[in-house]
């Protein structure tokens, strides 16, 4: 079968592989579309660090890799005791891959596993490829008025909601998002669905400020121009934010966001950073604030995120801005996204294609 395989800096290949086994407990999976990544492009322009060079703990698996963890399709096949889904079920897949066993996994916190990975990035295959078989726990149905293009879309929203859900944001209370891109983005849409009035939100592309202000950002700033901390306590009675969510991961933002918020405010962050960030502590001591990492998503956003959408209280449709062939990956996918990111949000793989 036809692959797109990472294996290593600027070394990405269409290429031949064999057609994965199926196993039980397991399902095949014909790919339908599928969402170039952040982290994607990360790994492709600096070389290994997610992907892993030394066998991962739970898979056993090196680069080379096949690349795409945020994908749906359709089932084609099931494998020996799996009776709950069927050949052509619509599913998306939730690409957490976790030991069951270590302490946070045991307090039911997966997504925080000691030795976690992703579909896509540690093992047991990936979405760009025309077949790919996982285990049913990492499925989620479709309900029929989510497109399958739409169901490629559930993974990074579900970042975007669970973000705003361990931040404890409550109707009424003021944002600030740090970054336009498309987990900005998710974030926005997640707090719209959630009733958010006040979004604020500091980008410096000038696209990107409109991207945000079409999902629904009541405030866009640029930091370039503006004085993002005296803005938002102007816009919030002069107390600052409750919440900052930062996906942005770049010190100059972090260090606004902290002093935009309010007193017992949080700065909630999403961003993978690529460099060491610095903090000051008593930046948050003395206005009590909070700084909190998320890691993705836990068990239940993916549902979450497919009911909202299905209830029309997500509409993300206009984040896919680009659709391209499964061939076409490199060129008009990775190296858009180097060379035309401002104008980009999502990128959709066509694999299998379908509804």
């Amino acid at each position: 079968m036809k692959a797109v395989r990472f294996h290593g800096k600027n070394d990405l290949r269409f290429e031949e592989i064999p057609v994965p086994q199926l196993k039980k407990g397991q399902v095949k999976i014909r790919p339908a579309w599928v969402g170039i990544c952040g982290s994607d492009l990360h790994e492709y322009l600096g070389g290994p660090s997610l992907c892993p060079t030394t066998p991962h703990p739970i898979t056993g698996e090196t680069v080379p890799l096949t690349f795409g963890h945020e994908f749906s399709g359709t089932i084609e096949e099931v494998g020996e005791g799996v009776s709950d889904y069927k050949p052509g079920d619509r599913v998306c897949v939730q690409p957490i891959i976790y030991d069951s066993t270590c302490g946070s996994c045991l307090e039911g916190l997966h997504n925080c596993c000691w030795q976690n990975g992703f579909i896509g990035l540690s093992g047991w295959g990936g979405g760009l490829a025309e077949h790919i078989v996982v285990p049913t726990s990492t499925l989620y149905r479709l309900p029929d008025n989510v497109p399958l293009e739409i169901g490629a879309l559930v993974e990074p929203l579900a970042v975007g909601w669970h973000a705003v859900e361990l931040s404890q944001f409550k109707k009424g209370e003021s944002v600030l998002v740090l970054g336009g891109g498309p987990i900005g983005i998710s974030v926005i849409l997640a707090l719209k669905a959630k009733g958010a009035d006040k979004i604020i939100v500091s980008e410096v592309s000038r696209r990107r400020q409109d991207f945000a202000k079409k999902f629904g950002a009541h405030y866009v700033l640029d930091p370039t121009k503006d004085d993002v901390v005296k803005r938002c306590r102007e816009l919030c009675d002069g107390l600052g934010v409750h919440y900052v969510y930062d996906a942005a991961g770049v010190q100059a933002a972090l260090d606004v966001g902290i002093h935009a918020t309010r007193a017992r405010g949080a700065v909630i962050n999403i961003a993978i950073w690529e460099k060491t960030c610095t903090i000051t502590p008593n930046d948050l001591t003395f206005k009590e604030r909070r700084y909190q990492g998320v890691a993705t998503y836990q068990i239940g956003d993916f549902q979450k995120v497919i009911d909202a959408i299905s209830a029309g209280d997500m509409k993300p449709h206009e984040m896919i801005t680009s659709r391209i062939k499964l061939s076409e990956v490199e060129e008009k996918g990775f190296k858009a996204l180097i060379h035309d990111k401002d104008n980009q949000v999502k990128i959709l793989v066509e694999v299998g294609g379908g509804s």
